[in-house]
């Protein structure tokens, strides 16, 4: 431990944000420099809890007081160790994770939690600073050969693994750039995009393969790859949008929130926008329908394209500001956030329910008519009489989330079970198809990006048993007997 009353000596402090008037005319990062001193004294304030619920409440596991107590202690490289040993690119967590970690945190229970998620970026940019993050191809190869199908977190998170363990990896895109979730579906402002190429470099130095511009069940069948590779992992996603199933949905000027978010994307990294699929929000009422982080995201994007205004609808009532009774600590806090989209502009409504979209002569949406909800136990609700209004929209985001992955394609050739969502169905992370394996939110469903790194890094363990009979790579579920041992 590193500085025994340090929780009770030091307040939460985290890198101050650059003012929204003036970020919202790029897409930068939003963080100013943080001074390395501060970051120690924010580690110093890690109880090194006799039980540390921030362990369980990080997906993949993240040793956070031993990496707290290494930064407290400016030795950096052993900071690394640890992080990496469990995490293989805290350079993205620790940028866009929501820190399930620091709900966890035994000192929030009365006081702002450690910031865990800073200090992961900390670690992260300190390692690439001090060039202690280099390409280690493997000693040897084993000869097998694995295709990884998405080149999001998941995807890139077990090719990293399967080529550690010295199996030759593939990994299949259909978009030009690799990346998935991670370039195209988070604003620059969160993740910057240079941050990906970096760890892609090294990825490939390493050994291994990107085949971009390739879409399997288009171009390549997956039983051909099936045929190809002693085994397949399918990281596709699920990205087949949830549909707001009201009249006039089909009304020009309304589109998913994703579409949206990926051509901003391309254009901020200087691709050419065809006019007749550009999507644009200058001078407009933009009306995003969703409250996640999706549609925050399409807050900030839009106030980055000058939008006349800005709101959010959501058909909830507004959260509690404090943790209510049937939401204790350790679960994660279901309370009102606000997010830095929201701090650059934007009318947030509570409580509505979407009834119709309406159009000009053109066909072209001019509104969206709600009505306001009247909520019981928070389970039921009814319309409140007299209501219904129409609030202006010349274009409409559909942020209410993803069904299901797009796996027409793959059914087609072989007749893979998916559950009742619509998701892979797994055992021990392989479908029924024998050789053919999936991760993250094609088998999950929607989620968190650090899950999808976590089930990248579980499901390849499973494929190197699956190839070689045993497997040296670690296992979040043997790391937490070893804790408990």
């Amino acid at each position: 431990m590193g500085k025994d009353d340090g929780f009770l000596k030091y307040n939460r402090e985290l890198p101050k944000a650059r003012d929204p008037k003036q970020r919202i005319n790029d897409s930068n990062e939003i963080y100013t420099e943080f001074p390395e001193e501060k970051t120690k004294i924010q580690a110093a304030r890690c109880m090194d809890c006799g039980v540390p619920f921030c362990h369980n409440g990080c997906p993949l596991g993240n040793l956070i007081p031993d990496f707290n107590d290494a930064v407290y202690d400016g030795e950096w490289e052993r900071a690394a160790q640890i992080l990496y040993s469990t995490n293989n690119f805290p350079e993205f967590t620790g940028r866009i994770c929501p820190a399930p970690c620091e709900s966890s945190c035994v000192l929030s229970i009365n006081k702002p939690a450690v910031a865990i998620e800073h200090i992961e970026k900390a670690i992260a940019e300190k390692s690439f600073e001090l060039g202690l993050v280099k390409a280690q191809p493997p000693v040897r190869r084993t000869g097998k050969k694995v295709a990884v199908i998405g080149s999001g977190p998941a995807g890139l998170a077990a090719a990293a693994q399967l080529n550690q363990a010295g199996h030759l990896v593939d990994v299949y895109d259909k978009d030009d750039k690799a990346g998935g979730l991670l370039r195209y579906g988070i604003p620059d402002f969160k993740l910057e995009k240079w941050t990906i190429d970096r760890r892609l470099a090294v990825l490939e130095e390493e050994g291994v393969q990107f085949k971009l511009g390739v879409e399997v069940g288009k171009d390549i069948s997956l039983r051909r790859l099936h045929r190809k590779y002693d085994a397949v992992l399918l990281a596709i996603g699920s990205t087949k949008p949830r549909v707001l199933n009201i009249p006039g949905n089909d009304l020009k000027g309304i589109h998913f929130a994703m579409d949206y978010l990926t051509l901003h994307n391309r254009r901020v990294a200087g691709e050419d926008i065809p006019a007749e699929t550009d999507l644009y929000a200058r001078d407009k009422h933009v009306l995003v329908i969703g409250g996640g982080d999706t549609g925050s995201d399409c807050v900030g994007t839009a106030n980055r394209q000058f939008a006349k205004y800005v709101s959010q609808l959501q058909y909830r009532t507004m959260p509690s500001t404090v943790r209510t009774p049937d939401n204790p600590w350790p679960e994660t806090p279901m309370t009102y956030t606000s997010s830095s989209s929201h701090e650059e502009g934007c009318e947030r409504s509570w409580g509505w329910l979407t009834k119709e979209f309406v159009g000009d002569e053109n066909g072209h949406v001019t509104g969206l008519k709600v009505v306001e909800l009247e909520w019981k136990n928070g389970r039921e609700y009814s319309e409140k009489p007299d209501s219904e209004k129409i609030l202006p929209c010349d274009l409409g985001l559909i942020a209410i989330g993803y069904e299901r992955p797009m796996h027409d394609a793959f059914k087609s050739s072989f007749d893979i079970e998916t559950d009742q969502r619509g998701n892979f169905k797994l055992k021990e992370w392989q479908t029924n198809v024998p050789g053919i394996f999936s991760a993250g939110d094609s088998f999950r469903g929607q989620s968190l990006v650090v899950w999808a790194i976590s089930d990248g890094r579980e499901a390849a363990r499973a494929i190197d048993i699956y190839l070689m009979g045993a497997s040296d790579l670690p296992s979040k579920e043997l790391s937490k007997l070893m804790l408990n041992s």
